[in-house]
């Protein structure tokens, strides 16, 4: 259950990363992970998608969410119908709850090599990277690209660090394109590819050499995951 008000900045990738932080990569192994609260509440469908992604970087089966009017709306507009609201029974049993209040709480960052060693986003400050990697099945939706867009207008990338930029799906692509968030990326430096997991899972398209280092808003860091044995993966979300 989350209650408190988010700050600027902070969103459902640093929520699930606060939990994952707190219980750890075995913290729900083999068990559902249901999620509530006012905060949860506010979440776009968006949001509570990139929380339910990473449900397994605990370990979790499934990430659950009430279904609630946000949710059949966002159904309908896909096209489905007969879709009804569905919650927890009252006095539903639970093996374990968990209340977190998030009033307060800083951007989170899961450091390498596990998702659960997460720091507030000012615990490391002064650590350089190569590459940063906005994108993915977690965060390539519509509202991180431009939640990452609103950051970087009127910046520029370092030159000695890659910033890729990977819609979600071909739709995402072409919605981030119609509205003109792709001249903001390009216009910064950074490199717009195709909807695909890229250098996620090692594949493509920002390979890590050894030695380098990455911030990217994936949901996994573990040694060797975008590429050399001996890179570092930083997760954290859009904005930072």
């Amino acid at each position: 259950e989350y209650t408190g008000t988010l700050e600027p900045f902070v969103g459902a990738k640093d929520l699930i990363l606060h939990l994952i932080g707190r219980i750890g990569v075995s913290g729900a192994l083999y068990r559902a992970l249901e999620f509530c609260g006012p905060v949860i509440d506010g979440l776009s469908i968006e949001g509570r998608m990139t929380m339910a992604n990473m449900a397994i970087e605990a370990g979790g089966k499934v990430g659950l969410f009430p279904a609630d009017e946000k949710t059949l709306a966002y159904c309908k507009a896909a096209g489905r119908s007969g879709d009804k609201a569905l919650k927890a029974d009252p006095g539903a049993v639970y093996e374990q709850e968990l209340s977190l209040n998030v009033s307060g709480m800083q951007p989170q960052v899961a450091c390498p090599h596990q998702p659960d060693k997460v720091k507030g986003v000012d615990e490391v400050t002064g650590i350089s990277v190569d590459q940063a990697v906005i994108g993915s099945c977690t965060n390539g939706r519509i509202e991180d690209l431009r939640e990452a867009a609103a950051v970087l207008k009127g910046r520029k990338v370092s030159k000695r660090v890659r910033l890729i930029v990977l819609p979600a799906t071909p739709r995402i692509w072409r919605q981030a394109m119609d509205e003109g968030l792709f001249s903001i990326f390009m216009d910064a430096g950074a490199i717009v590819g195709p909807p695909t997991c890229g250098p996620c899972l090692g594949g493509h398209m920002g390979i890590l050499a050894g030695g380098e280092r990455c911030i990217a808003t994936t949901n996994r860091n573990f040694r060797g995951r975008m590429g050399s044995l001996e890179s570092e993966v930083y997760l954290a979300n859009p904005a930072v």
